[in-house]
C-alpha cells in the first residue's frame, strides 16, 4: 500500500502548474522580491503540455516572445536561410524544454525556489506524489498561484472527440512518428495549429496531398509569421494595419478581409470564410503546400470513424479501408470567461494584453512583487481573454488595447516592459529612430482611435472615449 504520510512545507507562494504561465510568473516574482515558492505539477518536469508535445512541433511565434523574463529562449537569431530566412527562429519542443530545465536549474540555485513534480493539487494548500502517494501540506503565507487556468488541452492526453469504432486505425499526432507501415490514405481531423503541422509533416515527408483527407470543421484565419515578429518597425506596422482596416470596416467580416489584403491574415481556402479565429501564425511557404490538399471534408464534426467510413454531423464521407485517421482535435487553449487576476487567496494569471501570455505570466509577477495593493494590480493588470471566433479576436484587440493603456500608464511598469524581449510591442531605449519604424508610429496614431471605437462597435463593448498613447 502507498504511503499516506503527511509533508508540511511552507512558502510565501504555492504555483500550481509549472508550464509556461507558471515558469513566467514565478522567474518574474522572485527577479522582484524576495520571496519563497513552491512549485507543483502533475507532470515530471517543467515546461507543461511541451514534455507531451509531438515531436515535430515548434513555436509558432518567435523564440523571443516565449518563455521567462529573465532569460531569452534561444540567440534572437534571424533565420539565415530555409523558407523562413529572415524571419526570427522558432525554437523546436526539444529546445524549449531544454530551456525550462535550465531555468528551473537557476530558481532552484537561488534557494527560494522547490519544485515538486509528479504532483496533483488537491486544493486547500494540499498536493498528493501520483508516485509515492505522499501528501503534502503548504503553509502558504501569501497566496495560490493557479497558473493551470488556462492550460491547454493536447491531443497526446484528451480523448479523441469522436467514436472510434472496432477495426478503425485512429491515432494521435504525436504518434505518426512511429508509424511502421504507410497506409493508402491519410485522414487529419481538426481545424488549428496542430492539424496544419500534421498536414505539413506529412507532406514534407514525401505524403502525396491527394493521399491526405482534411476533415476542417471550421474554416480557420491565421495570422502571417512575417508580421508578428521581435522588431518594433514590423509588429507596430502589424498593429496600425489592424487599426486602419477596422476604422474602415463595415463588418467583422470585412475587417478581416481587409486584414487579409494588407498581408496580416490567411486563410487557406479564398472561397470559403472562416469562423474560426483562434489565430495562430502561419509562414506563406507553409499556407502554399496546404492549399495542395484538395480533399477538404466540411460536414461538420467527426462523430464516428468505421473502417473505410466517416460520419460526420452533416453527412458520410468513404475513405480507404487501411486509412489511418490522425487524432489533431483537441481544443487546444481554452476560451473561459476572464476573472480578476488577483483575489484575496488566489492568483490566477491570464494573458493582459492581447495573447502573448509568458508575457502576461510575467507581467502579472512583476507586479505582484512591486505594486502593494490588489486594487491597484487588478486596476492596472485587467485580463484578456482568448479568442475563439473572428468576433471574439476583434473583442480581444479591443480588451488587450485598454489593458495596454492601463499598466503602461505606470511608470515603473513601463520602465520594466520596455526591457522584456517578451513584450512584442517594446521599443528599447538604444532603437535607432528608422524609416519604417517612424512611418508605423505615425499610422497608429493616425489610426488608433478610430480604429478602436470601431472594433470596441463590431465587438458589442462600451465606447469610452480614449487616452492618446
Amino acid at each position: 500500500m502507498l504511503n499516506q504520510q503527511v509533508a508540511r512545507l511552507a512558502a510565501d507562494y504555492l504555483v500550481v502548474g509549472a508550464g509556461a504561465a507558471g515558469m513566467a510568473f514565478t522567474d518574474a516574482l522572485v527577479d522582484h522580491a524576495d520571496v519563497s515558492v513552491a512549485m507543483v505539477d502533475r507532470r515530471h518536469g517543467v515546461g507543461g503540455h511541451w514534455l507531451e508535445a509531438y515531436p515535430f512541433v515548434r513555436l509558432h511565434q518567435a523564440s523571443a516572445f516565449y518563455g521567462v523574463a529573465s532569460t531569452l529562449l534561444g540567440d534572437g537569431q534571424v533565420q539565415p536561410d530555409g523558407p523562413e530566412a529572415g524571419l526570427q527562429e522558432r525554437a523546436s519542443a526539444p529546445e524549449v524544454t531544454s530551456y525550462y530545465a535550465r531555468v528551473l536549474e537557476g530558481l532552484q540555485r537561488s534557494g527560494r525556489v522547490s519544485f515538486h513534480p509528479g504532483c496533483e493539487y488537491v486544493g486547500g494548500s494540499r498536493f498528493v506524489s501520483r508516485v509515492s502517494g505522499e501528501v503534502y501540506e503548504v503553509d502558504v503565507r501569501r497566496r495560490v498561484v493557479d497558473a493551470a487556468f488556462l492550460s491547454p488541452q493536447i491531443p497526446a492526453d484528451t480523448r479523441p472527440p469522436f467514436e472510434v469504432a472496432d477495426g478503425a486505425h485512429v491515432i494521435t499526432v504525436n504518434d505518426l512518428v512511429h508509424l511502421a507501415q504507410a497506409p493508402s490514405q491519410f485522414v487529419v481531423v481538426g481545424s488549428g495549429k496542430t492539424a496544419t503541422d500534421a498536414c505539413i509533416w506529412l507532406l514534407g515527408n514525401g505524403v502525396d496531398p491527394d493521399a491526405i483527407c482534411w476533415v476542417r470543421p471550421r474554416e480557420p484565419w491565421m495570422i502571417n509569421r512575417a508580421v508578428v515578429q521581435p522588431d518594433p518597425a514590423v509588429f507596430l506596422g502589424m498593429a496600425a494595419d489592424v487599426e486602419q482596416a477596422a476604422a474602415d470596416a463595415a463588418t467583422v467580416e470585412d475587417m478581416f478581409v481587409r486584414l487579409e489584403d494588407a498581408g496580416v491574415m490567411l486563410r487557406i481556402d479564398q472561397t470559403v470564410t472562416p469562423t474560426m479565429a483562434k489565430v495562430p501564425t502561419l509562414a506563406r511557404w507553409e499556407l502554399d503546400r496546404l492549399r495542395t490538399i484538395t480533399d477538404v471534408v466540411r460536414l461538420g464534426h467527426l462523430r464516428r470513424v468505421e473502417p473505410g467510413r466517416l460520419v460526420l454531423t452533416d453527412g458520410k464521407v468513404k475513405v480507404a479501408e487501411d486509412a489511418v485517421v490522425v487524432h489533431a482535435a483537441a481544443p487546444g487553449l481554452p476560451v473561459r470567461p476572464p476573472v480578476p487576476i488577483w483575489s484575496p487567496d488566489t492568483i490566477t494569471p491570464q494573458p493582459v494584453r492581447a495573447g502573448f501570455p509568458c508575457f502576461g505570466a510575467a507581467l502579472v509577477g512583476y507586479v505582484e512583487a512591486t505594486i502593494e495593493s490588489d486594487e491597484d494590480k487588478n486596476r492596472l493588470c485587467p485580463p484578456s481573454p482568448y479568442s475563439n471566433t473572428p468576433t471574439d479576436w476583434v473583442r480581444m484587440q479591443v480588451l488587450g488595447y485598454r489593458a495596454s493603456q492601463a499598466f503602461m500608464s505606470h511608470p515603473d511598469i513601463r520602465t520594466w516592459a520596455t526591457t522584456v524581449a517578451l513584450n512584442p510591442a517594446r521599443i528599447p531605449p538604444d532603437t535607432p529612430p528608422i524609416p519604417e519604424l517612424t512611418d508605423a508610429l505615425q499610422r497608429l496614431r493616425a489610426y488608433e482611435e478610430p480604429g478602436m471605437t470601431r472594433m470596441a462597435e463590431l465587438a458589442g463593448l462600451p465606447v469610452p472615449s480614449l487616452a492618446s498613447g
